[in-house]
């Protein structure tokens, strides 16, 4: 998927979104800069490979500046929503919209899917993601919570 470029004074670059999959373990090592410890291959492999996982990277002038990651989730009595798992844009490339784009390619591929909406949980201080979602035309609630249970370290 191309999107239109996003331009910033004396810039010219073109944004290209590619969502990758099965085969695309490599790509996404070598991305590992975009998140927040190195990619573990067995965690990607099966990433790539679940129905219902989704992994946008944004590339300018070739090179990833940006991620979104989201997960199909269905319940019996409520059908099938799209979680925004996580969202990182390089600090060089922000303020651009890029996150923007990538939320919104996001949404795109969960009505595509079939989902009835989609969400994500982010803390009020973080500006970045806040402003993002906005722009993509999310809501904040104000009266949600996140209550989360720990059972190991990760490695």
């Amino acid at each position: 998927m191309v999107l239109a470029p996003t331009r910033r004074p004396g810039h010219s670059a073109r944004v290209v979104i590619r969502d990758l999959s099965d085969g695309d373990e490599d790509e996404v090592a070598s991305i590992s800069h975009l998140f927040d410890d190195d990619a573990l291959i067995a965690a990607t492999r099966r990433f790539l490979t679940s129905p219902g996982h989704h992994l946008l990277v944004a590339y300018e002038d070739a090179t990833a500046v940006g991620f979104v990651s989201g997960v199909e989730m269905t319940h019996p009595d409520k059908g099938t929503e799209m979680f925004l798992y996580e969202l990182g844009v390089d600090e060089s490339a922000r303020g651009r919209g890029i996150g923007t784009k990538l939320v919104d390619a996001l949404a795109d591929r969960a009505r595509t899917a079939g989902c009835y909406g989609m969400w994500v949980l982010t803390d009020r201080d973080n500006v970045a993601a806040m402003r993002a979602y906005e722009a993509a035309g999310g809501t904040d609630p104000r009266e949600q919570t996140m209550i989360s249970w720990s059972f190991e370290e990760r490695p």
